[in-house]
């Protein structure tokens, strides 16, 4: 369990829904694209113009992914978790992973 009774995979799908509400752009990489040669090695985010992206690589452990997720949901989506109701346990865990707070 992580936090405050939720698993990594319940951490993850609730940071996937609130990625999708603060209208982040979320993939998830293939098995067949991992398999790729110059695939994407680990999951990560980044800018692309005014656009967020993060690509979630399936050979990452969910504990990675939510890490990558609620970094840039702290990052780039800060005024929308202000906003918005969050459920205690993502908050606590997107105060966590914040990369200004660190």
């Amino acid at each position: 369990m992580s936090d405050q009774g939720m698993n990594s995979r319940e951490l993850l799908e609730g940071l996937l829904e609130l990625a999708s509400a603060a209208e982040l752009e979320v993939r998830v990489q293939s098995q067949a694209a991992a398999a790729q040669e110059n695939a994407l090695v680990q999951s990560a985010a980044c800018r692309v113009g005014t656009r967020i992206w993060i690509v979630l690589s399936p050979s990452d452990p969910p504990e990675h992914q939510a890490d990558v997720l609620g970094g840039a949901l702290a990052r780039f989506r800060s005024e929308f978790l202000e906003d918005h109701f969050v459920a205690p346990a993502l908050r606590g865990f997107l105060e966590r992973v914040d990369p200004l707070r660190r």
